[in-house]
């Protein structure tokens, strides 16, 4: 009957989805959550990630009308109005495998308009919606697209480890705040635990995984990062502690070499 156990939040959920239905009118297919609420790894600091399902793409007058009332929504009195995070999916793309990484509108966390990225245009989110995607309005998550591999999850997770690690190495003064490095590192954690398992977990599951599994040199931080996730509006404007930043760049390193014994196009079945 509610979709979180938090009334306060399910009040605002409601709130969205009448709002985007009005606006859509016959194009809304369906509004899921997915993320941490989907997963089970939810708290009072979490994102509220979701996704709206559309018919097609979104017209420029619809996009207007989004606009303005997803800054309405950002207003309502309650905290958890600031942290939604959602993309529209066009229902062909989303059951387009092929077509992860086209930009699409995007509501970032703590923004009050869309913007295009391609942020959750990915099979980990499209996995997490069909298999365990709460269901806000709309069909089930699971008629509107293909069950995903295991083997290509493992692939996109792979690349991303090693995309962002080289982004993330080589313009390391980007990410150097308090956020960013917690984010970082439970990231990695996350990946690689889901890079060997083959699914989608959460950022707790991965963070106390990667503490079984890593040289346990790298607890400390591992446990440090994990106390730092609250206030992250705050967080991204206090610069990171020099130590740990740079523990975290070399985390990244060693996650990224990890990963290449976790995982090998010829033998996905049978991780190393």
């Amino acid at each position: 009957m509610f979709p979180t156990s938090c009334a306060e939040l399910n009040q605002v959920l409601d709130e969205l989805v009448a709002r985007i239905q009005k606006i859509l009118d016959s194009d809304f297919v369906g509004l899921y959550l997915q993320g941490s609420f989907a997963v089970g790894d939810y708290d009072q600091h979490s994102d509220v990630d979701f996704i709206v399902v559309v018919r097609d793409e979104l017209s420029p007058s619809q996009v207007d009308a989004l606009q303005l009332m997803h800054g309405e929504v950002y207003r309502l009195d309650s905290e958890w109005a600031k942290h939604l995070e959602g993309s529209y999916f066009p229902v062909e793309i989303l059951r387009d495998f092929s077509r992860c990484g086209e930009q699409l509108w995007f509501l970032d966390h703590g923004a009050q308009s869309l913007i295009r990225s391609d942020h959750c245009n990915t099979l980990l989110v499209r996995s997490v919606v069909r298999e365990k995607g709460i269901s806000l309005a709309g069909p089930p998550p699971n008629s509107l697209m293909d069950p995903i591999s295991s083997d290509l999850l493992r692939e996109e997770i792979f690349e991303t480890i090693h995309n962002w690690g080289h982004v993330i190495l080589e313009n390391p003064a980007d990410y150097n705040n308090w956020f960013y490095q917690c984010f970082i590192v439970l990231s990695y954690c996350r990946m690689l635990h889901d890079l060997y398992h083959g699914r989608p977990g959460t950022k707790r599951e991965g963070a106390e995984w990667a503490k079984t599994v890593l040289d346990p040199g790298w607890s400390d931080l591992i446990h440090r990062t994990w106390a730092g996730r609250p206030d992250p509006a705050q967080k991204v404007k206090l610069p990171a502690d020099p130590e740990d930043f740079k523990k975290t760049l070399q985390f990244v390193k060693l996650i990224m070499n990890e990963s290449k014994r976790y995982y090998s196009k010829e033998n996905t079945d049978n991780p190393q």
